[in-house]
């Protein structure tokens, strides 16, 4: 655990899916919300940041229309999930 409370990933893999699955599940503003990771001084662990150059593999997930997708597809499982 990070002593600043943030919630922290093992590896940069781990935190670049964190980043894009973020995209996914929250409506964020244009120009707002996490857009890249960095290694943390004090736990060593990778935390999510809105400031500094967007994250490349979430940069072509917004670009090529993936995250959109995968928003849809997690609306539709919402729904169904709540028919059963």
């Amino acid at each position: 655990m990070c002593p600043s409370g943030k919630r922290s990933y093992i590896s940069e893999a781990l935190a670049t899916d964190a980043l894009i699955e973020a995209h996914i599940q929250f409506e964020y503003r244009t120009g707002n919300g996490p857009v890249a990771f960095y290694k943390c001084e004090d736990c060593g662990a990778y935390h999510l940041t809105s400031n500094g150059v967007m994250n490349t593999r979430l940069a072509e997930a917004l670009a090529n229309g993936t995250i959109k997708r995968q928003k849809a597809a997690a609306g539709w499982n919402d729904k169904l999930k709540k028919r059963w």
